[in-house]
């Protein structure tokens, strides 16, 4: 009877097995078509997309009247206040464009702007200060030490367009300066896969633009200019430029070596590269080091009074309890 039972369990399993399989393979087999593709429905879905996106944009630009310009007008009210002040002339100021260029301003229409600009602001600080102080606060002082003050700031007017180019030039220089390294780094990898200069230019711009957006404009702008210009030596000469910045002078010679001779340019970068880091390295060495300096007086005010206070009271409220 054990035998028996142990020979219809086997049997039992076997049957069992035997029904899993056959079914296992016919779900196999009939999987392929069974299952839908996703991928020919993605498609159609993309296709049909970029069908009405492009039916989209034909009727928004057949209804559009007026003509579509990369290049931004200046506005009516700062054109007539150059025209009327007679600032062509400065507006075809190289210096002057080379500064704004270095603030990232570029084209006519920031020159434009920033020459209305500079003679608004000192009306706008003349108008400001009278109202404030003779109607606002009413200064109680003679009338000559008002005037004075007023025109005081009238003439401070006149330098806040310059102090606010200037401060944001110092601080596009610091990003660029911050990133630089690493771009070298990128270009240098670049060139030593056999890429040409021009590629690994486009390249690294395309690769730093989320560390440095500053950079990634510059090196944009000199893979543009590497493309239409006829002299390539000058669209290196622009980057330098533009930045300022003698760091990216110094690669500008290389690169400029490097195309009119035909040498090697990976040598130069991966030495400049180094100098670059160990420049970064230092920077923030001697910034590290001046901060027990600069921490001295707000410890001194703010931290020895409370300390003083917290060693000194105890003392006092014991004798005053004495007393």
């Amino acid at each position: 009877m054990l035998f028996e039972t142990i020979y219809q369990n086997v049997q039992f399993l076997t049957a069992i097995s035997a029904a899993l399989s056959v079914s296992a393979a016919i779900v196999l087999v009939s999987w392929p078509y069974l299952q839908r593709d996703p991928l020919s429905a993605r498609l159609a879905q993309v296709a049909t997309e970029r069908e009405r996106i492009r039916l989209r944009e034909r009727n928004r630009l057949n209804t559009q009247n007026n003509k579509v310009s990369l290049r931004n007008e200046p506005k009516r009210l700062f054109k007539e206040i150059v025209d009327r002040l007679n600032l062509a002339k400065q507006a075809e100021s190289q210096e002057l464009t080379l500064m704004l260029r270095r603030a990232g301003y570029r084209g006519r229409s920031p020159i434009v702007a920033f020459l209305a600009i500079r003679h608004l602001a000192p009306v706008g600080m003349l108008l400001f200060s009278a109202a404030y102080i003779f109607v606002v606060i009413n200064l109680q002082q003679p009338l000559v030490v008002k005037l004075l003050i007023v025109a005081a700031a009238t003439g401070f007017g006149y330098f806040v367009p310059n102090i606010y180019i200037k401060n944001r030039i110092t601080k596009r220089q610091a990003a660029i300066r911050r990133s630089w390294p690493d771009a070298l780094d990128l270009l240098l990898i670049c060139v030593e896969c056999g890429m040409g200069i021009d590629s690994c230019i486009r390249k690294v711009s395309e690769e730093i633009g989320r560390q440095s957006p500053e950079l990634a404009e510059e090196l944009g702008l000199t893979s543009a200019e590497l493309a239409y210009l006829q002299d390539r030596r000058k669209a290196f000469e622009n980057l330098g430029e533009r930045t300022g910045l003698e760091i990216v002078r110094a690669v500008v010679t290389s690169l400029i070596q490097a195309e009119r001779y035909g040498t090697s340019i990976g040598q130069s970068l991966r030495v400049l590269a180094q100098e670059n880091r160990d420049m970064r390295m230092a920077e923030a060495e001697k910034k590290a080091a001046s901060l027990p300096p600069k921490l001295t007086v707000p410890m001194i005010v703010f931290f020895l009074p409370v300390l003083f206070a917290v060693i000194l009271t105890p003392g006092i409220i014991k004798y005053m309890g004495l007393h």
